[in-house]
């Protein structure tokens, strides 16, 4: 027996054009101020406070966040987290600028949605409303629950750069 997806992608859904990138860090909790400057590297092979992971995410139209390795396409274990916690969908919508009588001009931009999980999403340190799509940023940091990973959203372009 499989395993029911807890979302189904929009009519709109598309593989980005742009290369994005999720970059994971793991952020100090308030309360590792004892914790000694260089600490020894997490199980993913990252230093407290650097660079854990970063995940090329412009292969395909949606990724999902879960503990359910079966379907997650981004894996997460923190116990606070839901086995299909929430979803990033790149969805093809319609320009709101205006264009000299033509079809308005579709952009391909990544969206964030909650899969109604236990301890919420958040981007920039807002939780979301569960089963609702965010348009997200280049520069965004979306959380997991009470996870201390960090996923930063960039572009391949401005990680290069610096922009």
């Amino acid at each position: 027996m499989g395993i029911a997806l807890r979302f189904s992608e929009p009519p709109e859904a598309r593989v980005p054009n742009t290369r994005w990138r999720l970059y994971v860090f793991r952020r100090r909790r308030v309360d590792d101020d004892t914790a000694p400057a260089a600490a020894a590297p997490d199980s993913a092979g990252g230093n407290d406070d650097g660079l854990i992971d970063t995940y090329h995410i412009s292969r395909q139209s949606s990724y999902l966040f879960g503990r359910e390795r079966k379907v997650a396409d981004i894996p997460v274990d923190h116990p606070s987290l839901s086995k299909q916690h929430a979803v990033l969908q790149y969805r093809a919508l319609p320009s709101k600028e205006e264009r000299n009588g033509g079809p308005p001009k579709l952009l391909c931009r990544p969206y964030l949605m909650d899969l109604e999980s236990t301890n919420g999403t958040f981007v920039n340190g807002v939780r979301l409303c569960p089963a609702r799509y965010y348009e997200l940023r280049r520069g965004d940091v979306i959380t997991l629950g009470a996870s201390t990973r960090e996923y930063v959203l960039l572009t391949e372009q401005s990680a290069r750069t610096g922009i």
